[in-house]
């Protein structure tokens, strides 16, 4: 699998989104408080906006999700499932920590 060095991993603030651009796609980047660390699409497939990123990071019982800034649909950070509605998800990305880096890797 290809890998991509996209930040240093204690750049990421818990609880916040930062995009990054990898092979000519957005990614959305998340670390929650327990340092998980996700890496989703960054468009949101309801507005067509790139700003997932942008969206407020919680949890939807044990599932770690963020809320679109635009219309507010949540989507899980492990599956990229809308929670709001099944059918619509976004890319999930292979996501690491290599010497300090954050790696993002191929979506699955």
């Amino acid at each position: 699998m290809k890998w991509t060095a996209v930040c240093p991993y204690l750049r990421l603030e818990p609880e916040r989104g930062v995009a990054a651009l990898v092979d000519g796609v957005q990614v959305a980047l998340f670390r929650t408080f327990d340092d998980g660390l996700y890496a989703i699409g960054n468009l949101d497939p309801f507005s067509g906006a790139a700003v997932l990123s942008r969206g407020i990071v919680g949890s939807r019982g044990d599932t770690p999700v963020v809320a679109s800034p635009m219309h507010k649909q949540a989507f899980d950070l492990t599956t990229g499932e809308c929670v709001d509605d099944p059918a619509i998800r976004v890319p999930v990305y292979a996501v690491r920590v290599h010497d300090g880096m954050v790696l993002v890797g191929e979506p699955s």
